[in-house]
């Protein structure tokens, strides 16, 4: 039986803005960007400003209805990458099969380690806890299980500063109890669908068989089910494995919406630069694009197109993305853009299949701007990402940076 724990930092932008600056200690904290510049989304709160309903996702307006003494500082996001690789070598200091599950959260397996001849699993977990508050000064919670969906699922059912143990035995009575909702990789509208069907709990799921889970939701139900019923065998990756590069994207709140064709194509064309200024520089080509497209009620939609022949020409992407926009917006305002490119291919091993019907002008103005865009990636890595950017209508008053595209 393996030994896995997942340690998840407690409010952990809140709580490392409090580290820098300790006189904010003790108060409702959040952390969000700019509320004059539209960024006032709430991405984190203390456990101060949790009492009084405080949330991710909320508006910066809304949270301080809630809790109108709320303290609003702006993210530090080189701060928390650093101090999320001290914390990483703390961990590392018993296992080297240490993952990252996002900037906050690590897995780690202790199976091999020689820490568990000494103390136990929980031993090591509450020891854990102890070191990172005295060294780095934050606190986080610990789950031990044996799987990595039961050990996230344990650290998540005690906040702050608390080690949960699920084990075999504990299945039954602990986790089979709890809402669908509380597995991994159980979304909202995954939750839903499940309690149409009658499924409202973990162990409702665990009561299906296999085949009946991925009737009802494809692969996806036979991977729910696997975790509900603890046969998740998905091993902790070593720390120093290089790690796949599944997606390249970014996303832009603008200082204010978007309303004009104008408007969405200069938001796209700053996005689309940035994000192929990346596929360049890590050497993939895109093989779908997807677009995320915010109202001014924060609604999201995303829309996705494959292409029939991958690239990493801002043109291109541009092109894509503005149609996947305009088609899909339905002339509605737009508060967030965002693309992400996915299915990548390392640069070389694409094939391009020219249709027999394929214009000579067409390809050559293809390679045209592949000459263009090259000489313009060359000089930007030679002098600077600003030295030189392709033109475009710049909307006024959007918020985007002067040197973007």
């Amino acid at each position: 039986m393996r030994t896995i724990l997942h340690c998840d930092c407690n409010s952990y932008f809140a709580s490392v803005e409090a580290m820098l600056d300790p006189s904010l200690k003790g108060l409702p904290l959040a952390v969000a960007g700019d509320p004059q510049s539209r960024h006032g989304v709430v991405v984190a709160a203390s456990m101060e400003a949790k009492k009084f309903g405080v949330r991710t996702t909320d508006t910066v307006y809304a949270a301080k209805k809630k809790c109108p003494d709320l303290v609003v500082v702006i993210p530090h996001h080189s701060k928390y990458s650093e101090i999320c690789d001290r914390i990483n070598a703390i961990y590392l200091g018993y296992t080297d099969l240490v993952e990252p599950f996002s900037v906050d959260e690590s897995f780690l397996d202790l199976t091999g380690s020689p820490a568990l001849r000494e103390k136990s699993a929980k031993e090591i977990a509450d020891e854990l806890r102890a070191r990172v508050k005295a060294e780095i000064g934050i606190t986080i919670s610990v789950g031990v299980s044996f799987n990595k969906c039961f050990a996230k699922l344990a650290s998540d059912m005690k906040k702050p500063d608390a080690t949960t143990v699920i084990m075999p035995q504990d299945v039954e009575r602990i986790v089979w109890p709890l809402p669908a909702k509380d597995l991994l990789f159980v979304g909202k509208s995954t939750a839903q669908a499940l309690d149409r069907l009658g499924i409202k709990t973990i162990g409702d799921i665990a009561a299906r068989s296999r085949d009946q889970m991925t009737e009802i939701l494809g692969k996806h139900g036979a991977g729910l089910w696997e975790y509900a019923t603890g046969n998740d065998t998905e091993p902790v990756r070593s720390y120093y494995e290089e790690r796949q590069v599944k997606s390249v994207g970014n996303s832009f709140t603008f200082s204010r919406d978007l309303v004009t064709p104008d408007d969405i194509r200069a938001g796209i064309n700053m996005l689309a630069a940035t994000v192929c200024g990346r596929l360049r520089r890590k050497g993939f080509l895109a093989g779908s694009i997807q677009v995320s497209i915010k109202d001014p009620d924060l609604k999201t939609i995303q829309r996705q197109r494959t292409l029939e022949v991958p690239t990493h020409l801002q043109r291109e992407i541009a092109d894509i993305a503005f149609e996947l926009v305009e088609e899909n917006r339905k002339g509605g305002p737009v508060r967030l853009l965002g693309i992400s490119c996915s299915d990548l291919l390392p640069e070389g091993e694409e094939v391009s299949q020219i249709s027999f019907f394929d214009e000579a002008g067409e390809t050559a103005g293809r390679e045209k701007q592949e000459k263009l865009e090259d000489a313009v990636a060359a000089i930007k890595n030679k002098l600077g990402k600003d030295s030189i950017k392709l033109g475009f209508r710049r909307a006024e008053g959007t918020g985007i940076p002067e040197g973007r595209g």
